[in-house]
């Protein structure tokens, strides 16, 4: 059975307007097949800031702090797709989760190696299994010139086999008036959850239409400005 582990990044815990689509996408999944699926939400989990003395890269993978983050280190290991779910803050991830990338160190070493023109740490441990995805949800009317900062990153952080899905207007999910709207949005993140489990990816074509604004942007900017 393979096993998805859900980071999900909002202090606002199960009321995020991100883990709307984010349920949406694994309810897919789900139709498509048995999963053994963990939602953790990381504001309720203590975990320690990083404080870069680099000690888990030399001594084979243990941090220094004894807190939740070695069972999260556990889970991932055991993952075989890990998705980080969360709201845009500053243009990036916010502090609960960014707490907890940091605190992956313990999956790499201090060696370094050219990869595709630049430099990255060798792993300790071997996640060549492992699938990443990125569902991440703002406020904004539109994509345009608000996730890239968010996406660069996470392509850094995780190179090669990574899933990406930004949605703007993300409020609407939690506003039952705008059902109308928010529920065919969520259909198709459904639909591309199964797509998901089926192919390992999601089309082009059905990407893009949930990426896109679900009503005109000049509109959702009007209500949200209390016009």
């Amino acid at each position: 059975m393979k096993k998805i582990l859900v980071f999900n990044g909002s202090p606002k815990g199960d009321k995020s307007d991100t883990m709307h689509i984010t349920r949406a996408f694994l309810d897919g999944i789900k139709d498509a097949g048995n999963y053994d699926i963990h939602i953790v939400n990381v504001i309720d989990k203590h975990i320690e800031f990083c404080r870069g003395c680099f000690s888990c890269m030399r001594n084979g993978g243990t941090c220094i702090h004894d807190d939740d983050m070695r069972d999260v280190l556990t889970e991932i290991k055991e993952g075989n797709l890990i998705i980080f779910s969360y709201p845009l803050y500053a243009y990036g991830m916010p502090a609960s989760i960014k707490v907890l990338v940091d605190r992956l160190l313990p999956l790499t070493s201090m060696e370094m190696r050219e990869v595709d023109g630049r430099y990255r740490h060798v792993g300790q441990t071997d996640l060549s299994k492992l699938k990443f995805m990125m569902i991440c949800g703002c406020g904004f009317p539109n994509s345009r010139k608000n996730f890239e900062p968010a996406v660069s990153q996470f392509k850094l952080l995780f190179p090669g086999d990574s899933t990406i899905i930004t949605v703007p207007e993300c409020p609407m999910f939690n506003a039952p008036e705008a059902a109308s709207v928010t529920g065919p949005r969520l259909e198709l993140v459904k639909k591309a959850g199964k797509e998901y489990a089926m192919t390992d990816s999601i089309s082009i074509d059905l990407l893009e239409n949930i990426i896109s604004p679900m009503i005109p942007e000049d509109v959702y900017a009007k209500i949200v400005n209390g016009g």
